[in-house]
């Protein structure tokens, strides 16, 4: 006799009607599911590359603040102007400038550049490694690679310059060598008055001329 309880022997229709099920379920679930999950990743590729980059922006912040002195401050692409005693303008530019402290006069500078304009709309360009400006003093001292440019086509090199920006002159007495339209010079030293509109060469000087040069003065 089979006593088995019918109500609990589920057939072979039985079973293949709750895998049906099953799966109509799954597949319903995986319709919502799937475009949520779409949406979420879609999101994250448009909200990423903005997250990405504020994390780099404040690491920089972090590791520039870190590294810097907050005893002698410094500013990047600094720049400073003001005139002379004949209101003929000057601006000097660094690509870095150190120890910029409130009511300290001396600033160092890293490739500085001086322009010095005059009135007459003549110009005066020097630059050098490093420099010393003194904002109360208003002088600047050039020191490295120091090179002259007057627009009128007067360039010189040497190696140091002591700037008197009030006063429109530059002065040095390391040897001196340069160029211009009437030719080739060397000296031991020099001294440029008025934003350059005289020019003295000291010690011993050699200066060669240019034939075309002559030939302009005849």
């Amino acid at each position: 006799m089979d006593t088995r309880n019918p109500t609990l022997d589920a057939g072979p229709g039985q079973t293949m009607a709750r895998r049906s099920t099953s799966y109509s379920r799954f597949v319903t679930t995986m319709k919502v599911a799937l475009p949520i999950v779409a949406l979420g990743l879609v999101g994250l590729l448009f909200l990423w590359p903005q997250v990405n980059v504020s994390n780099i922006r404040v690491s920089v912040g972090l590791a520039s603040f870190k590294t810097a002195n907050p005893e002698s401050p410094s500013m990047v692409n600094a720049r400073f102007v003001g005139s002379d005693n004949r209101d003929q303008a000057f601006s000097i530019t660094a690509d870095l400038a150190k120890n910029i402290l409130l009511g300290k006069s001396k600033v160092e500078l890293e490739v500085p550049k001086a322009d010095l304009a005059m009135q007459d709309g003549s110009w005066l360009v020097m630059t050098a490694r490093t420099g010393l400006y003194d904002q109360k003093g208003k002088s600047l001292a050039l020191d490295g690679a120091v090179n002259l440019f007057h627009d009128s086509g007067y360039e010189f090199n040497t190696e140091t310059a002591l700037v008197d920006l009030e006063g429109g002159v530059a002065v040095g007495d390391k040897s001196v060598q340069g160029q211009g339209p009437f030719g080739q010079l060397i000296a031991e030293g020099f001294r440029i008055e008025n934003m350059g509109k005289r020019m003295l060469f000291t010690g011993k000087a050699k200066l060669t001329i240019y034939p075309t040069a002559l030939e302009g003065q005849q």
